[in-house]
């Protein structure tokens, strides 16, 4: 690890010992790292349950496969968007920012809702994420594309570890669900759904203070219509190889993955080349930077729910953002002691936290998904207890929450008396 002597000399003066601190924290630290005290100037002023909004942010890309009859090619339309994702997931952040930033822990109960609009064909798609668990840390979202029959649901939680660097296993999954063409959107039966894990990573460069995330492991998506796509992380080691690189085939479950129908290969972070593997020849060439995201569109604070996370994290955020440090610790303390004290209350009156749009299932329940988990050999994996269970969107529980407070108000982020 570094020594003070060592710190870079892009780090400011000030935050020079805190660094050195920081770092030698990490390396004698056994737990979860999320617990730990970053410094200032590497702090986001953006809650992790934003991170929800980076699945669609080509919304264009999320609706394709509702527009593909072949369930070859909707497989291979899927695949291409997943790796589409992967830039802004796990990149976006440090080219804007310089680095990558830690981001503000959700609190339970906390919100996110947002919309995309195109003007085009692609029509109005929505988000709402919500931090169902805190204790682990848990958060759970959907994405749903109404007029063409998308949506996308699922939950994550990240547990990190130190070995040389910072390594994080992301836990959860998620389950995308695709109307094909011509068929009824109102019809379970007729949709297509496919389970998509979630890939590790780790943090890279921390040492020299400019923090990246590089991907690693496998990520597999398996399809009810009997597709299965493997991605293959790997990044630039000793002896070479590029940053952000991947490897990636789709395969039919009958055939195997020995028999390839596509191959993808190149960096999520920039370009990716997808080929025929019976032609030979290439089918497209993707470039991340050529491509065009669509904002989300967000409430005014002032509209806003108590429990939605620009308005909850306001004064952080802009106590952050002026680098006033003793301003970010009163409030966010002030909102973690009013949770604490709710909490509290909750135990002393024999109840939990009810999530606004979010329920737990017993996976036992959901046939499908125990059958594409059973495809990846991941149904015996499934560990709720680590991610405070098993999380699926409630749609009529999402029908009562339209009310603009919840019933307990903002009493749990101390913002009312």
């Amino acid at each position: 690890m570094a020594s003070s002597n060592d710190v870079p000399a892009n780090i400011p003066a000030a935050s020079k010992g805190s660094w050195t601190s920081f770092l030698k924290s990490i390396a004698s630290f056994n737990g979860d790292l999320s617990s730990l005290t970053a410094p200032p100037f590497i702090l986001s002023s953006t809650s992790l349950v934003e991170y929800s909004a980076y699945w669609a942010e080509q919304p264009n890309l999320f609706v394709a496969p509702a527009k593909e009859a072949d369930p070859e090619k909707r497989a291979l339309l899927v695949l291409k968007w997943f790796i589409s994702t992967l830039h802004q997931q796990y990149c976006s952040r440090s080219e804007k920012l310089g680095s990558e930033k830690k981001p503000l822990n959700p609190f339970l109960g906390e919100l996110f809702i947002g919309k995309w609009e195109d003007d085009g064909d692609v029509g109005e798609t929505t988000l709402v994420s919500e931090q169902v668990s805190h204790h682990p840390p848990a958060t759970a979202y959907a994405i749903q594309n109404e007029k063409h029959g998308v949506e996308l649901q699922g939950y994550n939680a990240q547990k990190a570890s130190f070995s040389s660097s910072i390594q994080v296993k992301q836990l959860g999954h998620a389950l995308l669900t695709v109307t094909p063409p011509g068929a009824n959107k109102d019809d379970a039966a007729a949709k297509e759904t496919f389970l998509i894990t979630l890939p590790s990573l780790h943090i890279e460069s921390l040492i020299y203070g400019t923090p990246f995330v590089e991907l690693d492991r496998t990520t597999r998506i398996a399809s009810s219509t009997g597709y299965v796509a493997k991605i293959d992380y790997s990044g630039k080691g000793w002896l070479g190889g590029k940053k952000n690189s991947f490897t990636a085939i789709l395969y039919k479950e009958s055939e195997g993955e020995k028999n390839p129908l596509y191959s993808v290969e190149g960096q999520w972070s920039g370009t990716f080349v997808i080929k025929d593997c019976k032609t030979k020849k290439e089918v497209e060439k993707y470039t991340v930077g050529e491509q065009k995201t669509v904002p989300l569109k967000v409430a005014a604070i002032s509209d806003q729910d108590p429990y939605e996370s620009r308005r909850a994290w306001q004064d952080v955020a802009s106590a952050i953002e002026r680098g006033d440090m003793e301003a970010t610790s009163a409030a966010k303390s002030k909102i973690e002691n009013a949770q604490r004290e709710l909490r509290k209350v909750e135990r002393e009156e024999g109840r939990e936290w009810e999530r606004r749009f979010f329920k737990r299932i017993d996976v036992n329940d959901d046939k499908t998904f125990l059958k594409l988990a059973n495809t990846l050999n991941i149904a015996d994996s499934i560990d709720a207890d680590k991610t405070g269970g098993v999380w699926r969107f409630d749609k009529e529980r999402a029908q009562d929450a339209k009310s603009p407070y919840h019933k307990e108000g903002g009493r749990g982020l101390g913002l009312t008396n």
